[in-house]
C-alpha cells in the first residue's frame, strides 16, 4: 500500500446489487462521495471477457496448440470490442506496430485480433 493511502474497508470493496435507477443512482452517489464503486459481477478482466464472449477456450488437437473464442456472452458488447480492435489495427500506432510484429511471427490478422 502506498504511503498516505488508507485501506479500503471491506464494506466498500463489495459491488452494488441493484438494478435500474436505484442501482445507478446509488452508484453515482457513492462515487461522488469518493467511495470506489465496482460492478459486482465483473471481478476481473477474465470475468469481463467471459461476459462479452471474448474469452479464449482451448481448441488444441494433437501437437497443435490453438485457442478459439467463446461464442456465448453479450453479442453487442462483443461487437463493440470487435469494432474497437479493427479501428485500432488500422489507425493506432502502437497497435499497428503490434500487428506488424505478430504478422512477422506468422499469425493471421484474425489470430492477432483474437490474441
Amino acid at each position: 500500500m502506498s504511503p498516505g493511502k488508507r485501506p479500503i474497508p471491506a464494506w466498500q470493496q463489495r459491488g452494488i446489487e441493484g438494478t435500474g435507477s436505484y442501482g445507478a443512482g446509488l452508484a453515482r452517489h457513492l462515487a461522488a462521495a469518493g467511495i470506489r464503486v465496482v460492478e459486482a459481477r465483473l471481478r476481473s478482466e477474465a470475468a469481463w471477457a467471459h461476459l462479452c464472449g471474448a474469452a479464449p477456450i482451448p481448441a488444441s488437437s494433437g501437437k497443435v496448440t490453438r485457442w478459439r473464442l467463446n461464442r456465448g456472452g453479450n453479442r453487442d458488447a462483443n461487437h463493440a470490442l470487435w469494432r474497437i480492435v479493427i479501428c485500432r489495427m488500422s489507425s493506432h500506432p502502437a497497435t499497428r506496430a503490434y500487428v506488424a510484429r505478430r504478422s512477422k511471427e506468422g499469425l493471421s490478422k484474425k489470430e492477432i485480433s483474437a490474441a
